[in-house]
């Protein structure tokens, strides 16, 4: 892992910079490239725009490891409540929610039971506006709730089709969960992976994360996979890795089983690309006044990233 990355990892799971570093105006201006708004109507407006380019949205609201049931009950709200928004917008948008947002860390049946209500109201939305079912996705967060995790997922894709779950390239047992999540017919966002991680449990040098990445994706769009009903969301940023992808994909005549995710404000060329090139793109759109912590997350991912802040800084 490089320093840099590593800095701004450790910056990520700081409380104090958390608290302070939103203060600071040149800090929330280069936030802005990568989320519209802190509401969900900037959101909603963003989503829109991107729309009429062809690209698809997941939206987000920004936050997690919530210690309160109170505070939890209103973020399952929230999204219960986005979806009525997005049918009257006749937008073909979805949300992503993170367990430890709904209370994964206190109490698992009660974060179960906000994932299902989230669930039945996007069914419950789609069938009012005569729209199709969008996928609810479930967020991946540190290693420690990856077994949380994936035995709610399972759970709730047992009582219903239109739920998936995103999984991290750069851990040792992703190869061996999709294995086991292969009888469900789940539909699975895989993405590289943003925390700080022991070697013990992820690949640290990103040759190897790349390798594996491609592996996974093959492994996934596999005839058995295929029939079994999985999904692949594609989720990376990477030029290199999208164009591996695409040549795999034409080459074996599989454009119709993936969709491309990338998060807003990150190469919305390609994006706008892939959608006019007849790939199913979609863009991430997060949200909220918790954004230090994913927003450092940012940075690690991408030296790309760090170089636009420093724009803004100088």
């Amino acid at each position: 892992m490089g320093l840099g990355r590593s800095v701004f990892l450790t910056a990520s799971n700081s409380r104090f910079l958390r608290e302070r570093a939103p203060r600071y105006r040149f800090v929330r201006r280069a936030v802005t490239r990568f989320m519209p708004g802190e509401d969900a109507t900037d959101g909603l407006q963003a989503s829109e725009v991107m729309w009429r380019e062809g690209v698809r949205t997941v939206f987000t609201k920004l936050g997690e490891n919530v210690t309160s049931r109170t505070e939890a009950e209103r973020v399952a709200d929230h999204y219960v409540g986005l979806y009525p928004q997005i049918m009257e917008r006749k937008l073909p948008a979805t949300v992503s929610v993170k367990l430890t947002q709904l209370g994964l860390d206190f109490d698992p049946e009660f974060c179960f039971a906000s994932v299902i209500r989230i669930i039945e109201a996007s069914i419950a939305a789609a069938a009012a506006a005569e729209e199709p079912t969008p996928i609810v996705w479930i967020d991946m967060e540190a290693s420690g709730y990856v077994d949380a995790t994936l035995n709610l997922y399972r759970r709730a894709r047992r009582a219903f089709a239109n739920v998936g779950v995103c999984l991290q390239a750069y851990l040792h047992r992703t190869a061996a969960d999709v294995e086991s999540l292969l009888p469900l017919g789940p539909a699975i966002r895989l993405v590289k992976g943003a925390y700080q991680e022991p070697p013990s449990v992820a690949f640290r040098d990103k040759a190897e994360v790349d390798k594996n990445y491609y592996q996974l994706t093959k492994r996934m769009l596999a005839p058995d996979a295929r029939e079994a009903g999985l999904q692949l969301a594609v989720a990376t940023h990477d030029g290199r890795m999208i164009a591996q992808v695409c040549e795999y994909a034409a080459a074996n005549d599989l454009k119709p089983a993936i969709e491309f995710q990338m998060l807003y404000g990150i190469q919305r060329a390609q994006q706008i690309r892939l959608a006019r090139e007849g790939w199913r793109s979609t863009v991430l759109i997060a949200y909220g006044d918790y954004w230090f912590p994913w927003y450092m997350r940012r940075l690690a991912e991408r030296p790309a990233n760090v170089t636009f802040l420093l724009r803004n800084l100088f």
